[in-house]
């Protein structure tokens, strides 16, 4: 199953964009992981507004062939054992051709996009930047794959 990590907005701070493509790089020898950045939404200062516009722009691009993994404060935790048993479950379901894990915008997620995800992951009870959180993400997803690949990345 493909692998894509959705976000909003371009990875301003470059020694975060250092460390993206590091893992990104690394990623590469267990699945191809394509790193999609959606376009911010600029009209409206509603966050409300916001919300429901980035929310239908995501929706639009989403079909019934899509897993869709949110992140959100508010979702599952893992440790990181755990985590890659959950990816490699997420994998081995054949019903659909894309595992899709979303960072949404600087407001969180619109209810609609909400109700479409299948899961919500939370990546810490602690609050990161949105841009934080992609490293953050591509980090645990690279060592969540490690994990099922029975390598040395991950200390038990």
């Amino acid at each position: 199953m493909k692998i894509e990590i959705w976000w909003i907005g371009k990875t301003n701070e470059k020694y975060l964009q250092q460390g993206i493509d590091i893992y990104h790089k690394r990623l590469k020898h267990y699945n191809r992981v394509n790193l999609i950045t959606i376009p911010d939404v600029k009209s409206p200062r509603d966050s409300g507004k916001l919300k429901a516009l980035e929310g239908e722009n995501i929706l639009s691009k989403i079909t019934n062939q899509d897993m869709l993994i949110l992140c959100d404060e508010n979702g599952k935790q893992y440790d990181s054992m755990k985590f890659a048993a959950q990816i490699e479950s997420w994998m081995m379901r054949s019903q659909y051709k894309r595992l899709i894990f979303l960072i949404a915008g600087a407001y969180g997620a619109s209810s609609e996009l909400k109700s479409r995800a299948n899961e919500q992951l939370s990546l810490s009870p602690l609050t990161f930047s949105h841009q934080m959180a992609r490293l953050i993400l591509l980090e645990q997803i690279y060592r969540g794959l490690t994990i099922i690949k029975n390598e040395k990345y991950h200390n038990v």
